[in-house]
């Protein structure tokens, strides 16, 4: 089972990473990084690199495909070769994918139509604009598409996924492996937690970049 993992340019690191820790240690799975061309590529912080080992053209058929956000998500958007990669593979996957502003990619592609799908909560208001019914769950399934919120949230999406491949048992296991207990210091995890001010500077940061 080939599970590939898209980067480009500005990616957060934790949408990749996250996802990758559990899903890798599903029985049977090889996991791929893949991105426009092969080698490495930075993340939102400029200060890390993943490195793709292999280019888009040489990934045809993966089982699941994953897609992160980021503030890259902006000029990701605006690539026809990533937008046309995304409607080839997904037209042969079994799970379609995506963390945090990677369900703007998905939905930009026309694969997320009509269907509900979670995002960033920065990034939620932009998905009509493609078609997709933004939902404020932290992991939302619909149809063979799985997309969740913002960042940490790959992790919630990547053990639903571990559950439904290789059945609770096991995702139970790599959950324990990992020591997925989150018990944060501070409560503003959500919108509805956190205070007011903070919700509004954040919307008026430049996390999430779309294309003019």
């Amino acid at each position: 089972m080939q599970i590939a993992v898209l980067l480009y340019e500005g990616f957060t690191a934790l949408d990749v990473a996250g996802p990758y820790e559990i899903l890798s240690r599903v029985p049977g799975a090889e996991v791929v990084l893949t991105a426009v061309e092969a080698g490495p590529v930075r993340n939102d912080m400029a200060s890390l690199a993943m490195t793709a080992d292999l280019p888009l053209a040489d990934v045809t058929s993966p089982d699941l495909l994953v897609v992160p956000g980021g503030p890259g998500t902006g000029q990701a958007l605006g690539d026809p070769v990533i937008l046309d990669w995304l409607r080839a593979v997904d037209a042969g996957t079994t799970w379609t994918t995506s963390v945090c502003s990677g369900s703007l990619l998905l939905a930009a592609a026309g694969l997320l139509t009509g269907r509900r799908a979670a995002s960033h909560w920065i990034a939620l208001e932009h998905l009509p604009s493609f078609g997709a019914v933004p939902s404020t769950d932290r992991v939302v399934f619909d149809g063979k598409y799985a997309t969740a919120a913002g960042v940490s949230a790959g992790i919630d999406l990547a053990l639903h996924l571990a559950g439904r491949l290789a059945g609770d048992a096991v995702a139970e296991a790599i959950q324990l492996v990992v020591e997925y207990d989150p018990r944060p210091p501070y409560s503003a995890g959500s919108v509805s937690a956190s205070p007011p001010q903070l919700v509004s500077d954040l919307r008026a940061s430049d996390l999430v970049v779309l294309p003019r």
